[in-house]
């Protein structure tokens, strides 16, 4: 169960990691190394975290939005570029070591909780 027994559950619960770091300083790379086949079924899921979400989330542009789906890995890869060069005056986050967290905090579609043995989240 999630920590929040009151909350829906969130892509982060079925996650071993979420993270981001900077691909170079143009760029950011997220993570997410989800515990197992049934946690990777939703975030490889295509209705559900897709290049106009992640756009949405991080105000990029959807046509410059990279995902990679490595199902022997359990992992999904997004890179897109960063709103500010790294370093520059507006820049609030130098490592994009905080990127991650709205991608972790996506609630997972009701279509992926089941009460049959399907994915559940870390207790």
């Amino acid at each position: 169960m999630p920590e929040r027994p009151d909350s829906p559950p969130l892509l982060g619960d079925y996650a071993i990691e979420v993270r981001s770091k900077n691909a170079g300083p143009f760029w950011v790379t997220m993570e997410t190394f989800m515990r197992d086949s049934a946690g990777y079924v939703i975030a490889a899921d295509e209705a559900f975290l897709n290049e106009d979400v992640i756009a949405d989330l991080y105000k990029v542009d959807a046509a410059l939005v990279q995902i990679y789906r490595i199902p022997a890995l359990n992992v999904v890869k997004i890179s897109f570029p960063r709103p500010v060069t790294q370093a520059g005056l507006r820049d609030r986050d130098i490592h994009a070591g905080q990127h991650h967290v709205p991608l972790a905090a996506l609630r997972v579609p009701e279509r992926h909780l089941t009460d049959d043995g399907g994915a559940e989240p870390r207790p």
